[in-house]
């Protein structure tokens, strides 16, 4: 599939321009939630991060690649907003008590010592929030990595379907010409 031809550069520009915005609002919303409703994250909330962190450079290397290469940080993009849902799924799972969390942070040590030297020892170096407490923002009764999972739910379909719509077109022009 070779894409060519001015419009077909336009129709990549916007599936990289999906994803360098939803990534920026994804990271801002976290920001925000940090820093003005003071929720403190935890592993799990650091881990739900790095995909968004990707799919913004990889939006960026689609708008800076020729048409002909940008498929490949499209399908980048489309795997790293997958990946996302599966955290959020995870992340909710933990909340709801259905498995363990797989962030080591996220467990405590137990030490069966009366010794309060051991006790301390087996802290970490800061204060953690437990992966399985969740926040509750706006008073809504769903957590804040729900809403994380279906944003990046919402967005994952929506990238898929831009990116599947542009990929047809080209393909039919290029069959025409």
């Amino acid at each position: 599939m070779l894409m060519t031809g001015k419009r077909d550069f336009r129709r990549v520009r916007v599936v990289g321009g999906v994803f360098i915005l939803s990534g920026l609002f994804a990271l801002l919303a976290a920001y925000g939630a940090e820093r003005f409703l003071h929720m403190v994250p935890c592993e799990l909330c650091l881990w739900e991060r790095r995909p968004w962190r990707v799919l913004i450079a990889l939006g960026a290397l689609t708008l800076v690649l020729s048409p002909r290469y940008a498929r490949w940080p499209i399908i980048g993009g489309i795997l790293c907003l997958a990946l996302s849902v599966i955290l959020s799924v995870i992340h909710i799972g933990v909340e709801q008590g259905l498995w363990r969390s797989p962030a080591p942070s996220c467990h405590m040590v137990v030490t069966h010592s009366d010794k309060a030297s051991d006790w301390l020892n087996h802290l970490p170096v800061h204060p953690l929030k437990p992966c399985d407490l969740p926040d509750f923002p706006f008073g809504l009764p769903v957590s804040m990595t729900t809403l994380s999972g279906i944003y990046a739910l919402i967005v994952f379909v929506l990238a898929l379907k831009i990116a599947i719509r542009v990929f047809r077109r080209v393909r039919r022009d290029q069959k025409k010409g």
